[in-house]
């Protein structure tokens, strides 16, 4: 059932947003063609057993969560050497060919109610352009969010040879006294034998509603690389994925989350080999407290061309509360038969002979439980490049178990 337009969103909405960002005639019609599709999209597809959604998207009132015209943020940006990191309007004023050839490529702003929203809509984002060759470490993009409703969107574009490491991190600044809504697209173009790893740290309060889909393309010998960090919002709907397009072409994704008072997390991880001699790995580790909720499904995808694949998945969930909840559901998808791949996903409370253990060490119960939970999350920490969002986000899990 396809969700209703709010009356706060109309063609001369989308037409104001555009004007005061002087944009050019093509990038228009891209948000007045989203809007018009709007009606007859769906939102995401949600895990369901018999009698029971997993997530309730459909409890979103959008006639209350989006302002159109009042969307509002402070995003710092921090290049690197040889590398363009820009906002989407100084994009457009430096490197319109270049965004209007890829933006909207990978995302599809048709694909379900929620992208075409965020095409219609979206007033802040942000543009990194790598051209061949060039090495650039440490770009960071940090966001605070400053009203009702935001809508972000972040395209990755790497040119041959060339490798980035990127960090974006969004959290509330402005307080505002109602629910929110935060949305982020972002698109990864991960050119021949180039290297992207893309880190997304999320701490929003616990009035917003947070929905993101990132996706990348990889051509031959790529990789792509993702860390995905929720610690805030009240509900989270996580999407992180790769299309492993190119021969030889890899990609890993990495999540961490961890979920306290009565915080909704689905999380989802899915990668489709498309060609010969891919590899992906997933893996997930996630905590819940008191009456949170998490929801995981991961998907690899084989086709029937993608000979000598090797795709893995890890999910593991720790449960510090008895109720907490949480559900798993990992899948193959395999049509070739030269494939090795594996999944599995765990779920499980804090291991009480560890913890007799450290106890009968003298230490107290909430320490060594913080110590048992810190070292849960090493495996995720030892797979991030960029030294500021490990410390980031080892520091907002300390400062949730304290």
């Amino acid at each position: 059932m396809s969700v209703q337009v709010p009356a706060s969103i109309s063609a001369e909405t989308v037409e104001e947003i555009s004007a005061q960002r002087d944009e050019p005639d093509w990038l228009l019609e891209h948000r007045l063609t989203a809007l018009s599709a709007l009606d007859g999209l769906d939102l995401p597809d949600v895990i369901q057993t018999p009698g029971r959604r997993w997530t309730n998207l459909e409890a979103l009132d959008f006639e209350q969560l989006v302002d159109p015209l009042n969307q509002s943020d402070e995003t710092e940006r921090v290049d690197a050497e040889g590398a363009s990191v820009l906002s989407f309007v100084e994009a457009l004023d430096t490197h319109e060919e270049l965004v209007r050839e890829h933006f909207g490529s990978i995302v599809d702003p048709e694909e379900n109610y929620l992208t075409a929203l965020s095409a219609a809509l979206f007033t802040t984002g942000t543009v990194i352009y790598v051209p061949e060759g060039v090495d650039a470490e440490d770009i960071t993009i940090r966001a605070e969010m400053n009203s009702r409703s935001l809508f972000s969107q972040t395209l990755v574009i790497t040119e041959k040879s060339s490798s980035a490491t990127i960090l974006e991190s969004i959290e509330t600044g402005t307080a505002v006294t109602d629910d929110r809504f935060f949305s982020n697209i972002v698109e990864v173009v991960a050119g021949e034998n180039s290297y992207v790893q893309f880190g997304s740290l999320q701490n929003l309060d616990e009035e917003t509603y947070h929905v993101t889909l990132k996706r990348a393309v990889t051509d031959t010998y790529a990789t792509a690389n993702w860390i995905e960090g929720n610690i805030g919002s009240r509900l989270t709907r996580s999407d992180v994925e790769t299309k492993l397009n190119g021969d030889g072409s890899e990609t890993k994704i990495v999540g961490a989350f961890f979920g306290h008072n009565d915080q909704h997390l689905d999380v989802n991880a899915r990668v489709w080999h498309r060609a010969e001699h891919t590899t992906a790995d997933l893996v997930t580790r996630g905590v819940l407290d008191d009456v949170a909720r998490s929801v995981y499904e991961g998907v690899q995808d084989v086709g029937e061309g993608a000979w000598n694949t090797s795709s893995y998945q890890r999910e593991n969930t720790l449960m510090l509360s008895d109720e907490s909840e949480a559900d798993a559901s990992p899948k193959l998808i395999i049509k070739n038969h030269d494939t090795e791949a594996s999944h599995s996903a765990t779920v499980g409370q804090v291991d009480q002979e560890d913890l007799l253990y450290m106890m009968s060490r003298a230490i107290d119960f909430q320490t060594a439980r913080n110590m048992l939970v810190e070292g849960f999350f090493v495996p995720v920490f030892e797979e991030i490049d960029v030294d500021a969002f490990r410390e980031d986000l080892s520091d907002l899990v300390i400062a949730r178990l304290n």
